[in-house]
């Protein structure tokens, strides 16, 4: 059974964060451990409150996981800030995880912030370098990049700029264009 460590806030509506995350683990039949970052008062309607995690106890909580059960890979979802950051990139490059996850999650789907906008600079100099994967949506594509995305060769052109951020692959996840929800998977030679 693969271990698989989730780092990301605590949906309390349980349709994202760390809920959703521990379901598709178990569901593809891994170990899921999880470190919060942030607690959310959220429900389908939106986030009413979040409260961000100390840096220092996401350390503790890493080295619990990590110093003992170990993991196969990481996921990261919302960090919310930039020492949320720092603490989770210094503590996955001290114990070696080379596969990682990156979902930079920014902003709710009804508008609220997620990814405070000081933290973006330290998200692409010091967690999407290490990624396997990196897994934007457009609009979070949109921001990395700082490109528009409305069509097909927009969406490739952001991938390649988010590759060259480092990531070994680009997933642009494709559901806030109009027409079927497509997903646009780049590792840095083409798409599929």
């Amino acid at each position: 059974m693969k271990r698989i460590l989730t780092i990301a806030g605590s949906d309390s509506g349980g349709g994202a964060g760390i809920q959703a995350d521990l379901k598709t683990i178990t569901l593809l039949g891994g170990f899921g451990m999880s470190v919060l970052t942030a607690l959310t008062a959220q429900n389908t309607v939106g986030v009413s409150a979040i409260h961000a995690v100390p840096p220092d106890f996401i350390a503790q909580q890493l080295d619990a996981v990590l110093s003992d059960i170990g993991a196969d890979a990481v996921k990261t979802g919302m960090l919310f800030n930039a020492d949320a950051i720092e603490v989770v990139a210094d503590r996955l490059s001290a114990y070696g995880i080379e596969k990682i996850v990156v979902d930079p999650v920014m902003v709710a789907k009804g508008g609220d912030v997620l990814l405070v906008q000081e933290a973006r600079e330290i998200l692409v100099a010091r967690l999407i370098p290490t990624a396997l994967v990196v897994t934007p949506n457009i609009p979070e594509a949109e921001v990395l990049s700082k490109r528009s995305i409305r069509t097909k060769d927009d969406i490739y052109e952001a991938a390649s700029i988010i590759h060259a951020m480092g990531a070994r692959y680009v997933l642009i996840k494709g559901g806030h264009l109009d027409g079927p929800a497509t997903d646009y998977l780049y590792d840095g030679k083409k798409s599929f």
